[in-house]
């Protein structure tokens, strides 16, 4: 079985319309992070199974707490610290009605995207450059957002002060989560509260094929923005990372 063939077969577990093309979008993708990769950190993992699988499709997972039916309309999106652009490019791949911003701190990894974005023919996509706290500040983002999706590594705390002003109010904040979630989750209960939202729902996934001590407990945490936000957050650059709200 060639690579495109195998990648096809695999994402289909998640995304059973995917299109040939959208398959081929997806491997020119992977050809470019791991060309990338050797120039500059985006990724630590680079083998082509595992990118699939732990990239890919964990990204495509998120149908676990959003019907494929709402995410095949044009939903206002924003992947906070997208990184390499997990998972806010494999979501507009496979949903291309999507309006999606990815936002990213280092403009290294921006211009990686902007490239990716450009040679993949996406349109409704941008690739922003900046820190949370500005974007959530940022009339054009702040509470415009049907949707606020991160994968980034923040605790829960200190991410919902940052995804949540970006929400509107009905809509949702979701982190991609791993290990402890409960725990987290029960510590992030005031700064859920503070920046307007209300846990509804932990889901927890697995990726498909794996077993025994690859299955990592990996979560989807619903928020719901409950109302407005105080113009109070999020707080300045550096503060919800160092001093959570609990």
């Amino acid at each position: 079985m060639n690579e495109i063939t195998y990648l096809t077969e695999q994402v289909r577990l998640a995304v059973p319309d995917l299109s040939e093309e959208q398959a081929a979008q997806l491997y020119t993708y992977y050809q470019r992070l791991v060309e990338k990769n050797q120039v500059m950190n985006l990724t630590a993992i680079t083998e082509f199974t595992e990118v699939v699988r732990k990239h890919f499709i964990d990204s495509l997972m998120l149908f676990q707490a959003v019907d494929r039916e709402i995410l095949q309309t044009p939903l206002n999106v924003l992947d906070l610290g997208t990184g390499a652009g997990f998972p806010g490019i494999p979501l507009k791949i496979a949903y291309p009605a999507l309006n999606v911003v990815l936002v990213d701190s280092l403009n290294k990894r921006v211009k990686f995207l902007q490239e990716v974005i450009d040679e993949l023919g996406l349109k409704g996509i941008t690739a922003i450059h900046g820190r949370a706290e500005d974007v959530g500040r940022d009339p054009m983002y702040r509470e415009k957002m049907d949707l606020v999706v991160s994968r980034a590594v923040a605790n829960l705390a200190t991410l919902s002060e940052y995804c949540l002003p970006l929400v509107k109010l009905g809509g949702a904040f979701i982190p991609y989560k791993s290990g402890a979630v409960n725990e987290e989750a029960a510590d992030a209960k005031k700064a859920i509260y503070l920046c307007a939202g209300k846990l509804e729902e932990i889901i927890p996934y697995e990726l498909p094929g794996e077993t025994g001590a690859e299955v990592m407990g990996r979560s989807l945490i619903v928020i719901r923005k409950t109302g407005p936000i105080s113009k109070k957050y999020p707080r300045n650059p550096g503060k919800p990372a160092k001093e959570p709200l609990r």
